[in-house]
């Protein structure tokens, strides 16, 4: 149901880890509770993120709702056609609806994510 080859945060986050670089979005469960999105505000490049502290919004016709980082580190890559294209997270949550790309500071902080079937729990015990 959710991709195997991903790390994912209890507030619906997922990174996909090439090496020391963290490609981070959020899951199609989120994008489903949000339904349709309107608006979303990401980091600049170069910007540091801590661990679990808010790298940027989005917003729907619902809520208004942070965007948490998966890891600690500096920000390397932002999606910037999602400003114009904020469809491509509905459509492709987990490929073209990618966010920021983060180099990541520590390792370690990933074994505090959970795997594609801890999320699949959390995400029925909501």
């Amino acid at each position: 149901m959710y991709p195997d080859n991903l790390k994912y945060t209890r507030t619906h986050e997922w990174i996909r880890i090439e090496g020391d670089v963290g490609t981070v979005g959020i899951t199609d469960f989120a994008v489903e509770k949000l339904t349709d999105l309107v608006y979303i505000e990401l980091p600049s490049k170069g910007e540091k993120l801590t661990q679990g502290s808010s790298f940027g919004i989005v917003e729907s016709v619902k809520a208004v709702s942070d965007l948490n980082s998966p890891v600690s580190g500096e920000v390397i890559a932002v999606h910037e056609e999602l400003s114009q294209k904020i469809d491509l997270i509905n459509k492709d949550p987990y490929g073209e609806g990618w966010m920021i790309k983060v180099k990541i500071e520590n390792p370690e902080e990933l074994n505090g994510l959970g795997d594609y079937k801890e999320y699949g729990q959390w995400v029925r015990e909501k």
